[in-house]
């Protein structure tokens, strides 16, 4: 396993991909030369020039040019730029440049979501590090990190940014922060000399260090074995981008209906172009109004409606935290079945937490979440009792003594932050809480002395001055070890032999913390007569007094607990997925109440072992994956697609960005996510909140039924339009509508009243409903068949006043167009109400609970108004005024679809969908 001599052939790779098996002493062996003086800079240069640098490769996109281009490629755009020819072909440009402004503006919102989109492997740029300590014939020099080849002899120390995969060569109490990588909620303990098996997943190889990750604590020496797209870093970049795009399920379902109304446009010009020349109409006048019925078949409003509903959503949306990036998107999360969810700052607060301190064994539960100093101490539910607050204090004043992270407020985000391990922090935190805080502590125990953290010792210690002018060493460490080294315990503040009896049942208490998935660290402390002038942990971690056991965990979001079980009953599972520890999962998962009796939890070791087909065979069952990497993230999110489910990914790290672009809709968090997350997702939560993915869901549905609303608004109406003109000519009726007058209904009806309905509350129990399958259509067979009906009796009521009109009173066909053209109106707009709610009537919603119907209810009343009265319309509209019977026969029959509506409600024929 030596490096080669000659430049690197395989792209940007060393010898072999599994040195972190490999013993260290077998690597110093074959590298003792490279291991002292790095490379030289010939080699490096020669190496640099043969593998690239070290940086992400984007693919040469599309042109911005063409990405425009192809918005104008989707069928129901091309029938809006049909629509908008004809309607220029009859002299209609008012109708035809609305058409083109929405067909524009819908181009320009696709184009800058797709621009968007694209920016995720950009942010993955933004993770490198931008400078590197390497040695380079036996100097240290920093440079460019893009220039860091394989081989180099990196330098690591605290505060760093790992530039490339690396080998260790030597560690002194290295930890990483890889949580962005691999979903770890801590630091992980980096060791050289770690003995990591061949099948060891990269979360669990110590012996390695990657790109992007920093150096939270201590030093290291690592050789680089990859760089650029060869690293974990630039391999996850490669399944971002090989993730391909898909459509939403509305966007199939509005292609499909544009085809429908397409075909049924063609039928309608056919049929009644035939029926009007073998009546002996005149051919161009009968194209015209063929036409014209078609281009009002077709409801062009139907993208622009769909367009304003979804940012509307958004912006309700937005007011509860949740931030959508493609607006799509907000219609997929009301069909979602499966939220597919990080654990790490999703389901838990990404803040290692105190939960419980054992003093005299008994167990202090500490309450609080997150990194905010404010909790309770308590012991059975009740207040700490006064005597057991001496030892606590003494236990949490060791635990911030042997300490080295820092409790800061940060003014910018308004929030309290660690800076440095996140376990120190905790109990940082923790004393806090109890009213010590370490800069007070620290400004009368003066530090003397520190034996800094080892992996082998498995605990810290710090030599400190106390007020008394006395010394003190306190320990901090693994509670196995740290009893090891006892002789006494704390009782009381009066230290007592440590018998044999009380070891065990220490012993006992850790590990039903453990079983807890707790990390439990033990804490001790020495008097000393003096202090050497160079201290080692030989000389001072002996004989010392056991004090305690503090016990912390990164613990649920109590929002996130009912938010679960509100998915529940609402038919969405929901299912974690995390790089953490098994334990940690099923403990966290149980607090979440995400399992049922036969539910089960795997690791990722598991998973490989596991075929595609037997996973998506099992699939259901499987609650909890822990320790997974990037690529099995896409294997889960799609075996649950391949089960015909609509998949949320929730995630936040750099290795959820694959998971997150294949997903339906893809989730990232807004304060903890990385850039990388935010890029590949579909939607953004600004709060870090799982129970604000419930609320987007809710609102999800709401859009969607109120997208529903529209379709079967517009399309109920132009069957009315279709029914008035088909019929009344089959009669032997003159036309009962101009092309002019049909086609400035559509455009009132399309407009105002629809989007009214844009803004209708959810129904009451929308929550309680299944999610809708992924395969219905936004227009079923049953609610098809209620369109019809609803349709027939808009048509029936058009024909009606033009029939009462023409054969009763004057046998003006002029006087029954005008009647028919109102009443058609008027009819359509109070038919909007009925839309409000398919099953519940008008006056149980409210008649004004909507007032934005009302609203748009006056304007097209008025409109139609000033089209009667105002003589400059007259001619262009070929009306005439109307006396007041007439407006009581159009009041009259055009409240017809409202009241047979709400009869038909009472009764009970509507069907839900």
């Amino acid at each position: 396993m030596r490096i080669t001599e000659s430049p690197v052939q395989t792209g940007a790779t060393l010898d072999g991909d599994r040195w972190y098996a490999e013993p260290v002493e077998t690597l110093l062996n074959d590298w003792s030369e490279l291991s002292q003086q790095g490379l030289s800079h010939t080699e490096a240069a020669q190496r640099l020039e043969a593998v690239g640098l070290n940086e992400l490769v984007i693919k040469a996109g599309e042109s911005p040019l063409k990405k425009f281009l192809q918005q104008f490629s989707d069928f129901i755009v091309l029938i809006l730029i049909a629509a908008a020819l004809i309607s220029g072909l009859l002299g209609e440009w008012l109708d035809a440049i609305a058409i083109i402004v929405i067909v524009i503006l819908n181009a320009v919102i696709g184009f800058i979501q797709e621009y968007r989109a694209e920016q995720a492997i950009e942010a993955l740029k933004k993770l490198t590090a931008p400078n590197a300590r390497v040695v380079r014939d036996r100097e240290v020099r920093i440079i460019p990190a893009r220039e860091v080849v394989p081989g180099d002899l990196i330098l690591l120390e605290q505060g760093d940014i790992v530039p490339a995969d690396a080998r260790l060569l030597a560690s002194q109490s290295l930890q990483i922060e890889e949580a962005a990588l691999t979903g770890e909620s801590v630091p992980v303990k980096k060791d050289a000399h770690a003995r990591v098996p061949l099948d060891a997943p990269v979360a669990d190889r110590l012996t390695m260090v990657y790109a992007s990750t920093q150096v939270s604590y201590g030093k290291g020496r690592a050789i680089v074995t990859a760089t650029g797209m060869q690293t974990e870093l630039g391999k996850i970049a490669g399944m971002v981008e090989s993730v391909a795009e898909e459509k939403t399920p509305l966007q199939d379902r509005l292609d499909r209906i544009g085809k429908y109304l397409v075909y049924a446009a063609l039928a309608i010009v056919a049929i009644v172009f035939l029926v009007g020349l073998a009546r002996g109409e005149d051919p161009l006048h009968m194209f015209l109004v063929a036409v014209s019925l078609a281009v009002a078949a077709v409801p062009e409003g139907l993208a622009a409606v769909v367009t304003i509903a979804l940012a509307l959503g958004v912006r309700r949306m937005a007011a509860r935290n949740a931030l959508i990036r493609r607006l799509p998107s907000v219609e997929t999360l009301g069909s979602t079945t499966v939220i597919a969810s990080d654990k790490t700052g999703t389901l838990t607060q990404n803040a290692m937490t105190v939960r419980k301190i054992v003093v005299n064994d008994i167990i202090v539960d500490v309450t609080g979440e997150g990194y905010e100093p404010e909790g309770e101490f308590l012991v059975h539910g009740q207040l700490l009792p006064a005597n057991l607050r001496a030892d606590v204090a003494e236990v949490l004043r060791i635990g911030e003594l042997a300490n080295t992270a820092a409790l800061r407020w940060n003014e910018q985000t308004g929030r309290w932050e660690i800076v440095g391990d996140p376990t120190e922090g905790a109990i940082l935190v923790a004393g806090a809480k109890f009213g010590l805080w370490r800069e007070e502590i620290i400004s009368t125990f003066r530090e003397v002395a520190e034996l800094p953290f080892d992996s082998e010792r498995k605990r810290m210690s710090m030599i400190v001055r106390r007020p008394n002018g006395r010394y003190r060493l306190y320990v901090k460490g693994a509670p196995d070890v740290i009893l090891n080294l006892c002789t006494h315990y704390l009782d009381h503040g009066i230290a007592h032999p440590l018998t044999s009896e009380r070891r065990a049942a220490i012993l006992t208490i850790n590990r039903d913390l453990a079983n807890q998935a707790l990390r439990v660290l033990g804490v001790a402390f020495r008097s000393l007569e003096r202090v050497p002038e160079e201290p080692t942990p030989e000389m001072m971690e002996h004989d010392l007094v056991y004090a305690g056991l503090i016990a912390m965990i990164d613990p649920p979001r109590l929002e996130a607990i009912a938010a679960v079980e509100e998915a529940r009953r609402a038919g969405i599972e929901t299912v974690m997925i995390t790089g953490d520890h098994l334990a940690t999962a099923v403990a966290v998962g149980r607090e979440l109440r995400l399992f049922d009796q036969d539910d089960v939890a795997i690791t990722g070791q598991e998973l490989e072992h596991l075929s595609d087909a037997e996973l998506i065979a099992r699939v259901d069952d499987i609650k909890a994956y822990a320790r997974v990497s990037p690529e099995h993230k896409l294997r889960i999110v799609r075996a649950w697609k391949a089960r015909n489910q609509v998949v949320a990914m929730t995630g936040d790290g750099v290795n959820d960005a694959p998971a997150l672009k294949e997903a339906n809709i893809g989730i990232a968090m807004g304060i903890t996510g990385t850039d990388v997350a935010k890029g590949a997702a579909d939607m953004i939560l600004a709060d870090d909140n799982y129970a604000t993915i419930v609320h987007a869901i809710e609102e999800g549905r709401s859009i969607f039924d109120n997208i529903r609303r529209f379709v079967h608004f517009l399309l109920s109406c132009n069957i009315g339009e279709v029914i008035t003109m088909f019929v009344g000519p089959l009669l032997g009726w003159p036309l009962p509508l101009l092309p002019i007058q049909i086609l400035w209904i559509n455009l009132a009806t399309d407009s105002l009243p629809a989007l009214a309905l844009g803004v209708e509350k959810a129904e009451p129990g929308i929550m309680q409903r299944p999610p809708r399958p992924s395969s219905e259509d936004i227009i079923t067979p049953r609610l098809l068949r209620i369109m019809l009906f609803q349709g027939l009796i808009i048509g029936a009521v058009t024909l009606a006043a033009f029939a009462i009109e023409y054969f009763l009173h004057s046998g003006s066909e002029e006087r029954a167009r005008v009647l028919a053209f109102s009443t058609s109106i008027f009819a359509q707009n109070v038919h909007a109400f009925n839309l409000r709610s398919n099953t519940l009537s008008i006056f149980k919603l409210g008649l004004f609970s909507n007032m934005a119907l009302i609203g748009a209810f006056i304007a097209v009343l008025l409109s139609e108004l000033a089209i009667i009265y105002i003589p400059f319309f007259h001619p262009i509209f070929q009306t005439m005024p109307l006396d007041l019977a007439d407006w009581g026969l159009i009041a009259g029959l055009g409240v017809m679809p409202l009241v047979i509506m709400e009869i038909v409600k009472f009764v009970g024929l509507v069907p839900p969908r």
